[in-house]
This record gives structure tokens, sequence and C-alpha cells, in this order.
């Protein structure tokens, strides 16, 4: 993209930062992946006050003991179901451009949060690291690794010399899903899409002009 201002045409897209939006897979066990539904379904259903360690093991099929031995308590199944929700295989969108790179990863963290009925567990997430320290800490740990996959959009840019080799990836990728979690969650006003390449293009702007740049002398 050279400014064109277009939405990038894709697939349906793969969740950026909605966390517990992803099934775990490959050598997750199958016990493990049972429980982290049942989490994600009572989160949807009832909020993270209202979700307890039975319905878990009702909704799971395992039994409340395996719970409690296993896990310790809610916090404990909060927080695993937010590891698995990390252990994917989502990489930053990769355009051609930084334009681009930036656009797409905007749309598609909006469109996590589309359907009221995928973004209950997620938004549930979020709502429970105000209530829970080891869900603050869980969902911290979520989004550090996320913010470290994007670095990969600023070394392509780098290399494309769009960027100085020192602007701050994390710095970056915040300025662009900022205004958007702040409609989602804060102020609950509508997004659409040309907030989502606001976003973005107000991201870039600010990248170009070295305001993500760190002091540190290049090598």
């Amino acid at each position: 993209m050279n400014g064109q201002g277009t939405t990038p045409e894709t697939d349906p897209p793969t969740p950026a930062f909605a966390p517990g939006t992803r099934r775990p897979g490959g050598r997750t066990a199958r016990t493990r992946a049972a429980v982290r539904d049942a989490v994600l379904t009572g989160l949807a259903e009832h909020g993270y006050p209202d979700l307890t360690v039975e319905y878990v093991a009702e909704h799971s099929g395992v039994h409340k003991t395996t719970l409690y031995r296993r896990w310790g308590n809610l916090e404990g199944l909060l927080v695993d179901a937010l590891d698995l929700a990390g252990e994917d295989s989502w990489a930053p969108p990769d355009t051609g451009s930084l334009e681009g790179d930036l656009r797409a990863l905007a749309h598609t963290t909006a469109a996590s949060f589309e359907d009221p009925a995928a973004a209950a567990a997620p938004t549930a997430f979020i709502a429970a690291a105000f209530q829970s320290e080891r869900a603050a800490e869980a969902l911290n740990a979520f989004y550090a690794e996320r913010f470290a996959r994007c670095g990969a959009i600023v070394e392509r840019a780098v290399s494309r010399h769009e960027l100085d080799g020192r602007t701050d990836a994390g710095a970056l990728v915040r300025a662009v899903v900022a205004p958007l979690f702040l409609r989602l969650f804060i102020t609950r006003e509508p997004v659409d899409g040309a907030l989502v390449d606001q976003s973005a293009d107000a991201a870039l702007a600010a990248a170009r002009a070295g305001v993500f740049t760190t002091r540190a002398e290049s090598a």
C-alpha cells in the first residue's frame, strides 16, 4: 500500500489481541482442552464473578476434585486458559509494506471483537484482570508475548528502509491498538473501518516522525 487507504482484503481474521478465542491443539492434553473450553463458555455466559469450579466440572466432564488437584482454584483455571491462548500459531500480518501491516493488524484486532458471542470470553478475561491479580499477570504475559511477535513488523520495515532501526516495536503496536481498546472497553463507542484505518495511520505517522525511536545511539 502507498497511502491509498484501502482496507486489506483477507480471509476471516485470526484473532490477534483477543485472548481466549482460539482452541488449543497439537500436544495439548484432551482434558486440558475440555477444561479450557468450559472456562471460556462459563466466562461468556456468566462472567468471572459468577464462574465456579462446579460449573467447569459439569461442563468439562472433569471431576471437581481433579480440577482442584491440578489447577488449585478458579484463578488457576483462568490463568491456564490464558496460557493456552498464547500457544497458538498466530503471526503478525505481512502485506509487503509497513502501512499495510499496521492496517491489517488494526482490522484483525477490531474484527476479533465484532461478534458479541465471539467477543464474550476475551472481554471477560479482560474484566477478570481487574478483579484477580493472577489473572492480571496472566493477561499481561499474553499481551507481552503478542507484542513480541509483532516485532517482525518493525524488522521487515527496517529492512525495507521504512523505519529507523531503533524503533520500539512494542510501543508502535500499542499505539495502533490502544485507540481501538479505548472505544471497545472504556467509552463503548462504535468502531468502524474508518476509525480502524485512522488508528493505524496515526501510529504510522508517529513512527515515521521518530516518536517511537529509542534514545540510545544505533550501533
